[in-house]
């Protein structure tokens, strides 16, 4: 699959002070994910934006204050990148979530 694109779902809005960017990947947008007691639903209202390539989603986490992330492909990203470390990062039904929050 070398070469192939990944594409994720990038939504950034301004909430007061704070630039609040969500990114998932594109095939998880609309699941609910359950382990245990918790219920995380990939929410279309929250998630869904522009339909992007996971690099360009990823760089924007540089110019947003509040970010959360799930599925594979964006957390890995975000790991890669220095962004999220490997153990602030919650598996939900073993799909990868994680959050950034810069004050």
């Amino acid at each position: 699959m070398r070469g192939l694109k990944l594409k994720c779902y990038m939504k950034l809005r301004k909430i007061g002070n704070n630039v609040l960017l969500s990114i998932c990947d594109a095939e998880i947008l609309g699941k609910t994910l359950r382990e245990g007691k918790i219920v995380f639903h990939v929410a279309e209202q929250f998630y869904r934006g522009e339909e992007v390539e996971v690099e360009e989603a990823i760089a924007m986490i540089e110019t947003s204050t509040i970010v959360n992330l799930v599925g594979k492909n964006v957390v890995e990203k975000a790991v890669e990148k220095g962004y999220v470390h490997p153990e602030a990062i919650l598996k939900i039904e073993g799909v990868p979530h994680a959050q950034i929050v810069k004050l």
